[in-house]
């Protein structure tokens, strides 16, 4: 660890806190519907869209309609992305003259990208059109993000609301994600990443010749427009395979620095959001701590751990030993910003990667495999992230409740049985289809094991990693593994549906709930939740749920392989 590397870990995190009351001030603005200076370019295109839709703004829905309008909208989109996908050697911008995708692999692109996923089993610029690139996955880039966003919204007003079953509108709530949050922060990055020298045309692709004589291909094609959605909607999905490590995808240090703010400003936003629409900013700031607390202790635990490196393979100058972990690692990057990025791109769901987590030591693999086991809170996906730690809440506030023995209160709300069951409902499926679904692909030689490219625990975090990454909705991955086959294309596929729509339903139904209760005055036993000691307990709640739920499968994985390393074992 270098001065150099914690400062520019301190700045990053200087930055994102400045900006995240700003940006929970206009979030808050626009999905109460209050002006905001973008009004003179959006809302005349916002009626024209309720209009052309015939979408009534002013009719709100309960959580079951709003949750109906959702899965509908993301069904019509999954069947979409996936006919064209398998039809994109007919349609336009496709200089290239690539194939139709494979069934299976369109089906869990198509699920991926809708789940805000974006896991990629393939390579993007060998498999995908531009028009499948920018059409497809691009504009669900946009739209998962705002799905994500929606719901979000929905959980923070069943808090600040009483006594009503009026949730708002989904695709009013939509409509406003894309346009004045989505659309103009993904232009003016897309703007700067292009003064960057980041690529954005139609070309066809080129080719060269190397020094060594051999023929070599460079891939073209709009890359600035779909990089700044993918960062800013926690997406992830790389228009190149080598994703964010790629120079065309990611050329410089400040393009890496601004890719890492967008993926964090909207989830933080979010946190002053709550304190805001609730009347409580102590609250918003005190569960923002608790995710900083949580993403610092990572970023510096994988910092710390890559620093070290790999004790039987020493990085070396001159004969002299210097440390750290530099394989699978750009060198503009470096050890820092390579571990910052794998922290922040695990803890926001955003599964875009700048360095391969598969050549991480085991300690600094096992920041990011945990970080999306703790059920995708760290910040998380838009939106996600935030419905996700309310749930934690809830039981933070139900367990502090237990301790005083009085019935536990949320901001002036009793939380009984039916809130508690649907958040443990909630807790429960995450593990289950992670666990499950890793099990059987671990003791199946002929479709699970033989996709593996390293045996013993680093095989097992490859398999482990791939069901968490696709359960949680992160999308990163130990590329070690080759997922691009029937059995883990279908498994991924059904992972991320479950962690996307499995889980949302017990959210709604809680969020529902909390808006039906009654206001209640605080009293000498209601816990307050705008303190150090709520963010220390919703802390220890978030470790407790999550990592001690996957502590025995981790011990056998990249716990078990930091020890081999040490001890100087290899497979």
């Amino acid at each position: 660890m270098t001065t150099s590397g914690i400062f520019q870990i301190l700045l990053y995190l200087v930055v994102l806190t400045l900006l995240v009351k700003p940006m929970g001030v206009f979030m808050t603005k626009v999905y109460n519907g209050e002006k905001t200076f973008l009004d003179f370019i959006f809302k005349p295109i916002e009626r024209l869209i309720y209009k052309l839709c015939r979408i009534d703004a002013a009719q709100e829905m309960n959580w079951k309609q709003y949750g109906a309008a959702m899965l509908i909208f993301s069904l019509v989109s999954t069947i979409a992305l996936y006919f064209m996908q398998r039809w994109q050697f007919y349609l336009p911008l496709n200089p290239q003259g690539l194939s139709g995708v494979s069934a299976d692999s369109s089906f869990n692109t198509a699920v991926s990208f809708v789940t805000n996923t974006n896991w990629q089993g393939y390579g993007g610029e060998t498999t995908m059109s531009y028009f499948t690139q920018m059409a497809g996955l691009a504009i669900q880039n946009f739209k998962s993000a705002a799905v994500g966003m929606a719901l979000a919204v929905v959980f923070i007003r069943g808090i600040a609301r009483f006594e009503t079953d009026n949730l708002g509108n989904f695709w009013v709530d939509m409509t406003r994600s894309i346009l004045y949050i989505l659309v103009p922060l993904s232009f003016l990055a897309a703007i700067f990443f292009v003064s960057q020298g980041m690529i954005q045309n139609f070309k066809p692709y080129d080719t060269a010749q190397t020094v060594e004589g051999i023929q070599q291909t460079i891939a073209q094609g709009p890359v600035a427009s779909q990089v700044a959605i993918k960062m800013l909607g926690t997406n992830g999905g790389g228009f190149f395979n080598a994703n964010a490590a790629h120079p065309f995808e990611n050329p410089t240090p400040f393009s890496n620095f601004i890719q890492m703010l967008l993926i964090f400003i909207i989830p933080g936003g979010f946190t002053y959001m709550l304190g805001r629409m609730t009347k409580s900013a102590g609250h918003g700031w005190a569960v923002y701590g608790a995710m900083i607390f949580l993403f610092l202790v990572g970023t510096f635990t994988a910092y710390w751990a890559e620093s070290k490196g790999n004790p039987l393979y020493p990085a070396t100058v001159n004969q002299q030993v210097v440390g750290g972990n530099f394989e699978g690692k750009e060198v503009r990057f470096g050890v820092a910003n390579s571990a910052l990025f794998a922290t922040i791109t695990t803890d926001a769901s955003c599964g875009a990667v700048n360095s391969m987590h598969d050549s991480f030591t085991p300690i600094g693999g096992l920041v990011p495999l945990t970080n999306i086991m703790l059920g995708e809170v760290i910040f998380g996906g838009v939106g996600a992230g935030m419905y996700g730690m309310l749930v934690m809440i809830i039981l933070t506030v139900f367990i502090a409740g237990l301790m005083v023995g009085r019935t536990p209160e949320y901001l002036g709300k009793k939380i009984e049985a039916y809130d508690v069951q649907m958040a443990m409902l909630y807790a429960l499926i995450f593990p289950l289809i992670i666990l499950g679904l890793a099990a059987v692909s671990a003791i199946a030689p002929d479709f699970g094991l033989s996709s593996l490219n390293n045996q013993g625990a680093h095989g097992l975090s490859e398999i482990l990693y791939a069901f968490t990454s696709g359960t949680g909705n992160n999308g990163s991955a130990f590329a070690g593994l080759n997922a691009n086959t029937l059995w883990y294309n279908t498994t991924l596929g059904v992972a991320m549906l479950v962690g996307r729509f499995f889980m949302i339903i017990p959210m709604l139904a809680i969020a529902g709930n909390l808006a039906r209760k009654k206001q209640i005055p605080p009293s000498l036993g209601t816990f307050p939740v705008n303190t150090p000691l709520f963010a220390a307990l919703l802390v220890s709640i978030v470790i407790i749920v999550g990592a001690l739920t996957f502590f025995p499968v981790l011990s056998l994985s990249p716990i078990l392989e930091h020890f081999q390393m040490m001890s100087g074992q290899t497979f």
